[in-house]
C-alpha cells in the first residue's frame, strides 16, 4: 500500500462527500464511492465503474480503498477459525506502513457466523484472568482497521453476527467504534441491523452511557463477580465504574423489546461460582431485562486461578434461571489455537514481524 495515499474504508458518507468535495466531484459521486464500497466491497478505486475514469483517477492520486488481507490463520478442530491482520493502529486513516497486528476469530455455528472483532492492540483494562490485557496497551483501531477485520474476511459473506469482543475495550476507543458501527449499520453501508451486533465493556464511565445513547446495538457487559471488592481484584476497572453503578445505569434504559442487554461471567472454581455468588446476582440484577452468559476459564501464563468444573456451572446455571435471570453456559470455541474467550494476545507477533 502507498504510505501516501489516505483509506476510503472506514469513512461515513459525510467524510466521503468531503473527500468528493475537495476533489471538485460532482456530490452523488460520495453516495456511488460509499456503495462500492460498502455494498459491493470492492478493492480497488478502478472497480468503481459508474465513476468516471477522470474521477477515478483523481481519486487515485490521494485515496486507495486501503484494505489489507489477513497474513496468517489458524483452523480449530471444531471449525473457528483465527486470522491475524496487519493494522494502522494509531494512525488516524493515514495508509501508513503497518506494524502491528491484531486477532480476529471467525465462529461458525450452523445457520449462524458470528465474527468476534478487535478494536485496539492490546488493552488498558488489564483483567486478571485476560491474555490480551497482559500484553499491554498498543494502540487504537482506526474505524479502516476495525471495518477491514470483516471487509477483508474470506467468510464476509457468511456473516450474521458481530461482536466486539476481541482485543481491547471497546469503550475505550468509543469514537472509532462508534463509527464503525454506524457504517455497518447505515443504509449506504452494510445496512446491517444494529440487533446483528453486540459491544462489550468492562463499564467505563461516561463513555458506557454514550454508547448507550448513541447506539442500538447490544450491549454486554464483563461482570466476573457481583461483589465489589471481588471484581476489583479481578478486574482493575472496577475501581474506576463499579458493576453497582453500571447495573444502576443501564436501569435507565428499556431492553425489554429487541435491544438486548446481557453480562458476561467467566467462572472460577470455587471463587465466583457458588450459591452465595448466585445470590448476588440474582441481588444485583433484580428489576433488569438481562440474561447472563456462564464462560469456561480458559488458563493463561502466571495467573493462578482455578476453572469451574461443568457440574459448578450447570448448578449456578439453574439456579439463576429458576430465579428469574434467563442464563446459558457459552459453548467454548477455538481454544486449541486459543481463539477462545480472554486468549488473544498479539504481544509475540508484534515483537517478530515489526
Amino acid at each position: 500500500m502507498d504510505s501516501e495515499k489516505q483509506t476510503l474504508i472506514g469513512r461515513t458518507l459525510g467524510e466521503l462527500k468531503v473527500v468528493v468535495g475537495d476533489l471538485g466531484m460532482p456530490a452523488f459521486t460520495a453516495t456511488q464511492i460509499a456503495k462500492w464500497l460498502y455494498q459491493q466491497h470492492v478493492t480497488s478505486i478502478d472497480d468503481m465503474t459508474n465513476i468516471s475514469k477522470a474521477n477515478r483517477e483523481k481519486l487515485k492520486e490521494k485515496y486507495e480503498v486501503g484494505t489489507m488481507s489477513p497474513i496468517d490463520c489458524q483452523r480449530s478442530k471444531d471449525g473457528t477459525i483465527k486470522y491475524l491482520f496487519p493494522v494502522r493502529a494509531g494512525e488516524s486513516g493515514s495508509s501508513g506502513n503497518p506494524e502491528k497486528f491484531v486477532e480476529t476469530v471467525f465462529i461458525p455455528d450452523n445457520d449462524r457466523a458470528t465474527l468476534c472483532v478487535s478494536c485496539q492492540v492490546g488493552c488498558k483494562m488489564n483483567c486478571l484472568f485476560c491474555q490480551t490485557g497482559k500484553q499491554g496497551f498498543e494502540g487504537n483501531l482506526t474505524t479502516a482497521d476495525i471495518l477491514n477485520q470483516i471487509y477483508a474476511l474470506p467468510e464476509c459473506q457468511d456473516l450474521t453476527n458481530i461482536v466486539f469482543m476481541g482485543q481491547g475495550e471497546p469503550m475505550d476507543n468509543l469514537d472509532q467504534v462508534l463509527r464503525a458501527t454506524q457504517i455497518l449499520t447505515a443504509d449506504y453501508g452494510w445496512a446491517w441491523s444494529p440487533k446483528r451486533i453486540t459491544v462489550s465493556s468492562v463499564g467505563i464511565r461516561n463513555k458506557l452511557k454514550r454508547f448507550l445513547d448513541e447506539s442500538e446495538c447490544h450491549v454486554a457487559i464483563s461482570m466476573h463477580s457481583p461483589l465489589p471488592e471481588q471484581r476489583g481484584m479481578l478486574m482493575p476497572a472496577e475501581r474506576q465504574m463499579s458493576i453497582t453503578e453500571v447495573v444502576d445505569l443501564l436501569r435507565q434504559y428499556d431492553f425489554t423489546h429487541q435491544r438486548r442487554c446481557s453480562f458476561e461471567y467467566i467462572c472460577f472454581g470455587g471463587l465466583n461460582d457458588g450459591m452465595m455468588h448466585a445470590r448476588e446476582i440474582i441481588k444485583l440484577l433484580r428489576g433488569l431485562e438481562c440474561r447472563v452468559n456462564l464462560i469456561r476459564f480458559h488458563e493463561i501464563p502466571g495467573v493462578d486461578l482455578p476453572a469451574s468444573d461443568e457440574r459448578r456451572m450447570e448448578s449456578l446455571r439453574d439456579y439463576l434461571t429458576a430465579h428469574g435471570v434467563f442464563t446459558t453456559i457459552r459453548a467454548s470455541r477455538g481454544q486449541d489455537i486459543f481463539a477462545a474467550c480472554g486468549l488473544l494476545s498479539t504481544a509475540k507477533k508484534i515483537n517478530s514481524k515489526s
